[in-house]
């Protein structure tokens, strides 16, 4: 029994995109031959009780009040140290660079074990997004890549963001491993489209957009939303699927645009047949993101034959080929909504797309954790 624990800074109840990688992963490989361990904060919500099919060990975390993360403290946690000392590891495997990761790094490097990493953010927008300041930015970017420069090795989601870390300051060029989706394709699309209209209340002829994701201003809301303002056809719903800090402001934002009658907050959606329905329903994909690296979102949508309206030179789409698989519009809310309506008016570039979306970036999460059990084995077979 190969024993894995993978350590993350954020986990359930906070959703997104590292939290439903780790939790793929962990569901999966957890069978005959491997064994895995989540290491993670606890989190705010005094209700939420862990209900998983894998193991989950949890240190002691503080509130942060300006973000929708909190602060790991895996150091002053006596009862979570004295787990992780008698865990047994095999490998460890992180996906974040902070506190509950270095406590990994730690055993691994205590017991001379293997630690692999994941590289999913760009920390560089981060960190200046919070701090505004380069210095700042500079300190925090050089000591996230110190811890990840310990791992024996780390992959990230596609070759662009494998080339931000070198220019991070990686010891090597990290290798690629892309995320995947737990979603099937929906076979009786016509009932899956009448669940979501009865769902929400909605026309058979409007058409409708979709954004899935933490509600935050580094994914573009506000620029989606300038842009949406721009249509000349209003018969359409713009449904924005999660939760985030700036929920708020995005709502007053969209009354003061007058889009109240076209826009519905859905909230966050745990359930994972209606969430499907709703990609099936869109017409469009719409994530105008420049902060992604290669979010699951898009891989979901086009399990549906969804296409995803990207910006051009948006990392999170760099394995996308314009007008195959997906689409592409320049940076502005004008050229946005004038690329929307194109599509909306080319029904035969539309189909060819879809087609392409799902042939191209759909891929099943069972495929790719088997290819990192090989890396996992290899990888302690060496050390």
């Amino acid at each position: 029994m190969i024993k894995i624990g993978m350590f993350v800074d954020s986990f359930f109840p906070m959703v997104d995109g590292v939290t439903n990688v780790v939790d793929n992963y962990a569901k999966r490989l957890n069978d005959e031959e491997f064994e895995v361990v989540v290491f993670c904060p606890k989190n705010r919500d005094k209700k939420y009780v862990d209900n998983f099919t894998y193991r989950v060990e949890r240190c002691k975390s503080v509130k942060i009040f300006f973000l929708d993360y909190d602060m790991p403290l895996p150091r002053f946690d006596r009862r979570y140290k004295k787990i992780l000392k008698e865990s047994n590891l095999d490998i460890v495997h992180i996906h974040s660079p902070f506190g509950v990761a270095k406590s990994g790094l730690r055993y691994a490097k205590k017991h001379k074990i293997p630690a692999i990493a994941f590289l999913h953010s760009q920390f560089k927008q981060d960190f200046y997004e919070g701090s505004k300041s380069k210095l700042i930015t500079a300190i925090m970017l050089k000591s996230v890549m110190n811890t990840f420069n310990r791992c024996d090795e780390f992959y990230a989601v596609n070759q662009t963001i494998a080339d931000v870390f070198l220019d991070y300051g990686a010891k090597h060029l990290p290798l690629v491993q892309r995320n995947s989706t737990d979603f099937m394709p929906i076979t009786d699309r016509e009932k899956a489209i009448s669940l979501v209209n009865e769902t929400y209340n909605l026309k058979t002829d409007e058409t409708v957009f979709l954004f899935v994701g933490r509600i935050c201003k580094l994914k573009n809301i506000f620029f989606l939303c300038d842009s949406l303002a721009k249509l000349e056809d209003k018969n359409f719903k713009m449904i924005f699927v999660g939760t985030g800090q700036s929920e708020d402001a995005l709502k007053k934002y969209v009354e003061k645009l007058g889009l109240v009658n076209n826009v519905i907050f859905a909230g966050r959606i745990v359930n994972r047949d209606l969430l499907a329905a709703l990609y099936c329903r869109a017409k469009l994909f719409l994530f105008p993101s420049m902060y992604d690296t290669n979010s699951l979102v898009q891989i979901e949508a086009a399990s549906q034959s969804t296409p995803t309206l990207f910006l051009k030179g948006a990392a999170t789409a760099s394995t996308v080929t314009e007008d195959v698989n997906g689409f592409f519009a320049d940076n502005s809310p004008e050229a946005y909504a004038k690329k929307i309506e194109e599509i909306l008016n080319n029904d035969e570039l539309y189909e060819a797309v879809s087609k392409g979306a799902f042939r191209d970036l759909y891929i099943n999460w069972d495929d790719t954790v088997d290819i990192m059990k090989g890396i996992y084995k290899e990888m302690i077979k060496n050390k």
